[in-house]
């Protein structure tokens, strides 16, 4: 098979690394790409959002599968115009990409089917916001723009003067463009939160292994939503109770409404999860593997990726039981100082040589290119995710930790505690 990946991070390197590893595979293509995907793949310079030029790439190279990394082209109905042409891709279309897509869309469709989320409100005016706010919001609060913001549209707010500027950079300044023409405001959760991603064909649904990301900038959750500093997998906290909550009140619950909807979803659901006293409850959707998730999800699957995907197409996946290792992997973001504001790009990395041939240490490129010798460079605010696996959560993250050193740049940058929780659970 011949088979092209659509986007440039960490995610679309660890999809990659995997296809690469399929039987049924002899050619892979990404578009764009970045320096590391570039050892496993043609890259071609075809941006995410130009749909129109992939598809006519899909067909004048015959692409036998195209996997959809990014959230912005599935909103945006890639999925529709590859069908359109007769092509395989994997990905929700658009109708059920919305899922991710707007955030009162998911909100009312839990109400709407009794799926476990917190108390909301939607709006559309920054000045019925407020009046609600002033009236009848209980502190903290959470913001949320509708719309896609990178991971970084979501404000908590401890009081009413930092909910109203809130209110100001979504609705009225536009911080994350049109994706806050419409705002969600919604009961501030708390517990433990835990992300996990499944395989869907539409009618079935399979759960992959638990993970957690850390959003924060900075060590101890403090600065800056980013779109993840690390991830850990599994999470000690989603137990075998809550893994049966979920089944019985969110997983299938959500396929099937989608489907009961007109919006039969094929791909990825990435369902985000707050383990709050009073059961799990869903804290958000996405429509794909999450950034950096993917990272110690992937490496930790056992399964051929691609046959997995082509059920999933193909509506079979009820004949698929997923496998994952008894073990546990950790990924630590190595990003450019700055990182989300403002950052240098364009410096030298060394040391990336270290991760070749060893086993249970894996490097996954986020935001890198090639130099004009041949050098890697950096590209972007997160620019690689160092990943490895132990026979338990400490144990991998000594491995990540330690692996973290082999590689040096200019303004590097990186958490130091990720999968703090690790020793909690212990506790």
């Amino acid at each position: 098979m011949k088979v092209l990946i659509v986007g440039s991070g960490g995610r679309e390197h660890a999809i990659a690394w995997k296809v690469s590893q399929s039987k049924k595979v002899d050619k892979i293509y990404c578009a764009p790409g970045n320096a590391g995907i570039s050892e496993l793949a043609e890259c071609v310079a075809i941006g995410a959002m130009e749909i129109d030029k992939l598809v006519a790439f899909a067909k004048e190279k015959a692409i036998d599968l195209t996997i959809i990394g990014m959230d912005d082209p599935l909103v945006a109905g890639i999925v529709d115009a590859f069908e359109a042409e007769g092509l395989r891709v994997f990905g929700p279309r658009k109708n059920a990409a919305i899922l991710e897509g707007s955030k009162a869309f998911s909100k009312d469709l839990m109400k709407k089917y009794n799926i476990p989320t917190a108390a909301y409100e939607v709006f559309t005016e920054a000045d019925k916001a407020i009046e609600y706010l002033e009236s009848k919001a209980e502190f903290p609060i959470v913001l949320k723009a509708d719309g896609l913001a990178l991971g970084k549209g979501v404000l908590i707010c401890e009081d009413l003067a930092q909910a109203k500027e809130g209110v100001a950079q979504i609705m009225t300044d536009k911080k994350f463009g049109s994706a806050g023409n419409k705002m969600v405001i919604e009961s501030f959760m708390t517990g433990r939160e835990v992300s996990v991603l499944s395989f869907v064909d539409g009618n079935t649904i399979r759960i992959m292994t638990s993970a957690q990301d850390h959003k924060r900038a900075k060590d101890g959750d403090q600065g800056l939503n980013t779109g993840g500093m690390g991830t850990f997998s599994p999470s000690p906290f989603y137990t075998k109770e809550v893994d049966e909550f979920c089944k019985k009140y969110i997983y299938q619950a959500t396929v099937d409404a989608m489907k009961a909807e007109g919006r039969e979803f094929k791909g990825i659901i990435f369902f985000g999860l707050m383990l709050t006293p009073n059961g799990p409850k869903v804290l958000e959707y996405n429509a794909r593997f999450g950034d950096p998730e993917a990272q110690v999800v992937i490496p930790r699957m056992k399964n051929d990726i691609v046959e997995v995907m082509e059920a999933c197409i193909d509506g079979t996946l009820n004949h698929v039981e997923l496998e994952f290792e008894d073990n546990a992997a950790v990924c630590v973001v190595l990003a450019s100082d700055g990182y989300p504001v403002a950052y240098e790009k364009g410096k030298v990395i060394s040391g990336l040589e270290r991760f070749k041939d060893t086993d249970n240490y894996y490097v996954f490129h986020a935001g890198t290119k090639l130099g004009e010798n041949g050098e890697v460079l950096t590209n972007g605010g997160r620019v690689l995710g160092v990943v490895a696996k132990g026979t338990s959560l400490k144990q991998a993250r000594l491995n990540a930790y330690s692996a973290s050193t082999w590689i040096e740049f200019e303004n590097k940058y990186m958490r130091h505690d990720i999968g703090k929780a690790i020793d909690e659970a212990e506790e």
